[in-house]
């Protein structure tokens, strides 16, 4: 059996399917600071949730097995993800997000609530480099690096279809480019460096199959948003970008 610690890399690389990978990444303790945190958030609640259960454990990724494009974050939000048990569900920057993927035809509904809600993701996968919430929305680079095996395995096993990656901020940016390394991907060095619209491509390690473009994109946080520093439609024209080039069909909106 192996301990807590090490039980991310060992899990992963056991998993043979999305499904299997999402039912051993809920079980996941090898983050003292992280476990403590989300129990006692989902125990103490906000006052707003007060009825709610809380989900209370690692997030696993959401979408189809067999997406072209993925989405990767930062972490699950403390009354958010670890509260909904979804990834960007119960918080605005999941808001946006979501209505963004509805407007473009990526996304069955533009407002999500709670894992029952019916959303559907047509050719996207939602996931993040750390999949339990962190106090003040800030994992540690050892947190990120111990959390590195579950979204590596993911990348590895949505190899065969994903063709996109959209990756929102420059925490996340540099922890997708470590997995997507581990997920047999040629990493140039030094590595791209993140902003906003940026796009890097990157070959397959063992020159079987396709490329892999990945999109930078600022992240859908609510101070980025108030500020202005991210707008809906920079967001909306990421995304678009990123589908397209994935293969997915885009509705846009019609010129004024």
């Amino acid at each position: 059996m192996c301990t807590a610690e090490d039980y991310p890399v060992r899990a992963a690389a056991r998993s043979r399917t999305l499904a299997g990978l999402d039912g051993e990444l809920i079980r996941c303790r090898a983050c003292p600071r992280l476990v403590e945190w989300r129990e006692e958030t989902a125990l103490a609640k906000r006052p707003a949730y007060r009825d709610w259960e809380y989900w209370g454990r690692p997030v696993p990724g959401f979408g189809p097995p067999d997406a072209s494009l993925a989405i990767t974050g930062l972490a699950p939000a403390a009354h958010g993800g670890n509260r909904t048990g979804r990834m960007f569900t119960g918080d605005r920057a999941g808001d946006l997000l979501y209505a963004t993927l509805y407007e473009l035809g990526l996304a069955s509904r533009p407002t999500v609530t709670h894992l029952g809600d019916g959303l559907e993701l047509y050719g996207v996968r939602v996931t993040s480099p750390v999949h339990c919430a962190p106090p003040a929305n800030r994992p540690t680079p050892g947190e990120r690096d111990t959390c590195r095996p579950w979204l590596a395995r993911e990348l590895q096993l949505l190899r065969p279809t994903v063709r996109s990656v959209v990756v929102l901020g420059g925490f996340g940016w540099q922890a997708a480019l470590a997995a997507l390394s581990l997920a047999g991907r040629q990493v140039p060095r030094p590595r791209p460096v993140f902003g906003h619209g940026v796009r890097t491509t990157l070959a397959p390690a063992d020159g079987a199959g396709d490329a892999l473009t990945v999109f930078g994109c600022y992240h859908v946080s609510q101070r980025n948003v108030f500020t202005g520093r991210l707008t809906p439609a920079m967001l909306r024209e990421v995304l678009a970008e990123a589908a397209e080039t994935a293969g997915l069909p885009v509705v846009r909106p019609a010129p004024e």
